[in-house]
């Protein structure tokens, strides 16, 4: 089998060539998902012969002469770890060419937006993690002049986003499925729309919820792919760590090995880089992302099953549902790997109600906000928790926790106020459903016996 090794180039981090799939023959098979997230970046050492690359803490690289080096000088510009934990990334993230890990996901999208330089418009999802709002509206603006403009791209048709392309509109922010009311943007008719705007603005699509297992967008013609990898990349809720993927090839007006190293710049400039252990964490983590993914969109699936069923239960969403409205644009947006998942390890009577889709599930209870706090304090192996993609599960108010910081017109407008969202871990599926369910028919025990709780609108 082809795996490509990582090369030194003389640029400052000395990684960038490395980044880059060697082109396989046209007899060649392409390696499986999980093959490819074992063994690429991760080959045995050359000198010892370990099949786990060690963790190299040095700060500094000895230089056989003044400038000549083995590709790394210092370790803010690049270190082993890091390098390998790259090439991971793009071994996973289907179509690319480049990967940078970051130290968050929040210094991800910070130089992102700094590498759009003063003064640019950004067109971005309304119902985006609020970490993302907070730096578009109190840090990007403040310090750069950015405008943003926030628009419902589920429903959004066109015009109306050919309208809302401005001339100086540098990039189109999307999640998909959003945070945490799991909508669904069409990227392919975004990326079209984008194209016949004249400021041909760049797509980045934030693959947090799905990961590189159930979606690629970069198939789907996005220009930048990032990553929360501190999620379900990772997997274990023991690193904070972010990514930017890029294309591998670029086009007439599309520089994609210029914007990888203008990232790179930025990177290096600010030092927004991950810990060498941290990076050997998160490529530990990645080997298992595959068999983690289909447990946790098993569990998923059952969990919204369960809960449409439930009389305490108002609202259920989670795309993957054959009930949802926008089930058939979530079985098309499906990886190839995923799509291939599903086709052989699902009898097709028990695809007519749904399907595994990440392991994202957000829903509403009658009561309200009020409600939603009851069901929370009455969870037991659903842990009371900012973050997701842990092999635990966790459960949180948005409202009330991650996306405390938008403002709470634009909360309520946004179906925010009074959501419960589950990251389902892979514990066994029935032990998560009952938890839910005692929960729930206490819910219903208390409704019943106070008269208090009346059912929500929200």
């Amino acid at each position: 089998m082809t795996i490509s090794k990582s090369t030194p180039n003389g640029h400052a981090n000395g990684l960038a060539n490395g980044l880059k799939h060697r082109s396989h023959p046209a007899s060649e098979p392409v390696l499986g998902f999980s093959t490819r997230a074992i063994h690429i970046g991760s080959e045995p050492d050359s000198v010892t012969g370990a099949v786990i690359p060690s963790i190299s803490l040095s700060t500094t690289y000895k230089q056989d002469a003044v400038g000549v080096h083995k590709g790394f000088e210092y370790s803010r510009s690049g270190n082993p770890n890091r390098a390998a934990l790259e090439r991971t990334l793009v071994g996973l993230e289907a179509g690319s060419g480049h990967a940078i890990a970051f130290a968050s996901g929040s210094a991800t999208t910070a130089t992102i937006l700094q590498a759009l330089g003063p003064n640019a418009h950004v067109l971005s999802v309304n119902d985006v993690y609020g970490g993302t709002f907070r730096y578009l509206v109190r840090v990007a603006k403040e310090t750069m002049g950015t405008e943003t403009t926030f628009m419902d791209l589920e429903n959004a048709t066109d015009d109306q986003i050919l309208g809302a392309i401005e001339e100086n509109t540098k990039i189109i922010w999307i999640e998909s499925p959003t945070n945490p009311t799991l909508r669904l943007v069409d990227i392919s008719r975004i990326v079209a729309v984008a194209r016949r705007a004249p400021s041909k603005p760049l797509v980045l699509v934030d693959n947090t919820f799905l990961s590189p297992f159930y979606a690629s967008p970069l198939l789907q013609g996005a220009d930048i792919v990032i990553h929360s990898l501190t999620k379900y990349i990772n997997g274990h809720s023991d690193v904070i760590m972010g990514a930017a993927i890029l294309p591998s090839s670029s086009s007439p007006d599309r520089d994609y090995d210029g914007l990888a190293q203008k990232l790179r710049f930025l990177q290096n400039a600010h030092g927004a880089v991950p810990s060498p252990f941290d990076c050997w964490l998160a490529q530990r983590g990645a080997k298992t992302l595959a068999v983690r993914m289909k447990a946790h969109g098993v569990n998923a699936l059952r969990i919204a099953s369960f809960l449409s069923s439930h009389p305490a239960v108002e609202h259920v969403i989670y795309p993957g549902l054959a009930s949802h409205p926008l089930h058939a644009l979530a079985r098309a947006s499906l990886s190839p790997h995923a799509q291939r998942f599903i086709e052989t390890e699902f009898l097709p009577s028990s695809l007519a109600h749904g399907v595994p889709y990440g392991g994202m599930v957000s829903f509403r209870v009658r009561g309200g906000s009020r409600g939603a706090e009851s069901v929370l304090a009455k969870l037991n192996l659903f842990a009371l928790a900012e973050s997701l993609g842990g092999v635990e599960s966790l459960a949180e108010a948005p409202a009330q926790m991650t996306h405390a910081s938008i403002p709470p017109a634009e909360r309520e407008a946004l179906g925010i106020e009074g959501l419960l969202r589950l990251s389902c871990g892979i514990e066994e599926g029935e032990d998560l459903v009952e938890d839910l369910r005692g929960a729930l028919d206490a819910l219903e025990d208390e409704e019943s016996g106070s008269g208090s709780l009346t059912p929500s609108d929200v």
